[in-house]
C-alpha cells in the first residue's frame, strides 16, 4: 500500500514540474501573439485610412486588405497581415500622391 502513496507523490511532481516548465511558454507565446495582432490591427487601420482617403480605386490595394482582414491564428498570420495591410497601404498613397 505505501508504494501506491509512492507512486502517486511521484506523478503529482512530475506533473508539478511539467506544468512548471511550460506555463511561462505558453504565456510567453500567448503575449507574442496578442503584440503581433495589435500591430496587424493598427496596419489593418492606416491603410483603412488610407484607402478612404484616396479617391482611385486600387484593386489590388483592395484585395490585400480583405486579404489581411480575413487572417487569423497565431503571430505567423498576424505577422503576414501586417505585411498584407502595408503593402496596401502603400499602393493607396502611392495611387492618391500621383
Amino acid at each position: 500500500m505505501t508504494w501506491m502513496i509512492w507512486l502517486v507523490g511521484g506523478i503529482v511532481l512530475i506533473g508539478a514540474g511539467v506544468v512548471s516548465a511550460y506555463l511561462p511558454r505558453l504565456r510567453a507565446h500567448a503575449e507574442r501573439k496578442r503584440a503581433a495582432w495589435a500591430t496587424a490591427k493598427a496596419a489593418i487601420a492606416t491603410a483603412t485610412v488610407s484607402r478612404d482617403a484616396c479617391a482611385t480605386d486600387v484593386p489590388e490595394a483592395r484585395r490585400l486588405l480583405a486579404e489581411a482582414e480575413a487572417l487569423g491564428g497565431g503571430p505567423d498570420a498576424a505577422r503576414t497581415a501586417t505585411e498584407l495591410a502595408e503593402r496596401a497601404d502603400t499602393l493607396w498613397r502611392e495611387a492618391r500622391d500621383g
